[in-house]
């Protein structure tokens, strides 16, 4: 395994070999990558939210470490796993958050960001779909909701819990660390194995939500609405994970009810 990032780690791990480089130069990429000339790769650097860069610098990064690392990929024929983000749909950093034209959210949903992070994303995503049809190469983009660390949880935080605005941008979602491994897991095991041809993305979310309470009553208390089509009940997740289940094999297993088991 090799790991390539700006900085060398000060403690590695035994049987990983690192490489510093910046991903958004080309050749360096393309130098590492024919040299390694890996069976797949997973590509998940990337600024990973919004409102801690310029836009133009976010968007930039995003975007350019994406088509050299997958154009890389796909010229040394390795299959790619990468990480896109529930971002892309354009819900939780919009001006004003839209309510979904359905519920559950299934990755057919359209996708209409309105800010940088989102919109690199979006790029990030036709950009697999690009190498993916040129190269014969398969790619699988993982859309994550707010990552929980298992020891933090900060969707359980009481100012999380007792504001219902905080999480209204992704309409309470979240997904725990350990699920977002072993769907990556799952997904180098598809594209290498071929569950899918071509480009496919896959929603990586929780089975339920984070304050526990049903998912239309938030909605109404929120929005004062809902989506016309909402087949969601309990307190379960906006979001469809079927998909990953269907191709992968893949099931969240872990929620903030039993983080720490």
């Amino acid at each position: 395994m090799t790991c390539l990032d700006r900085r060398l780690p000060d403690d590695g791990i035994d049987g990983v070999d690192y490489r510093r480089l910046d991903l958004t130069d080309a050749g360096a990429v393309f130098d590492v990558v024919t040299a390694v000339d890996p069976d797949a790769v997973v590509h998940w650097a990337a600024v990973p939210v919004a409102g801690t860069h310029a836009g133009v610098d976010l968007y930039r990064n995003n975007t350019l470490a994406a088509y050299n690392v997958v154009t890389a990929a796909g010229r040394v024929d390795a299959p790619v796993v990468q990480a896109s983000s529930d971002g892309a749909y354009g819900f939780f950093f919009a001006e004003e958050t839209p309510l979904p034209d359905a519920v559950p959210i299934t990755e057919s949903h359209p996708r209409r960001p309105e800010d940088p992070y989102g919109l690199s994303k979006v790029v990030t995503e036709e950009i697999a779909k690009t190498v993916a049809r040129r190269e014969g190469i398969r790619v699988a983009s993982i859309r994550p909701s707010w990552i929980q660390l298992p020891e933090e949880y900060p969707c359980r935080d009481p100012d999380y819990v007792e504001d219902l605005a905080a999480g209204a941008g992704n309409y309470w979602s979240y997904i725990d660390v350990r699920d977002v491994v072993d769907l990556v897991e799952a997904a180098l095991a598809g594209v290498r194995n071929g569950a899918f041809d071509g480009h496919e993305a896959f929603n990586c979310v929780a089975t339920d939500n984070a304050l526990g309470r049903p998912l239309r009553e938030l909605f109404e208390k929120q929005y004062g609405d809902t989506p016309a089509e909402f087949a969601v009940e309990g307190d379960s997740s906006a979001y469809s994970t079927a998909k990953a289940s269907r191709l992968l094999g893949w099931e969240p297993a872990w929620s903030w009810q039993h983080r720490s088991e």
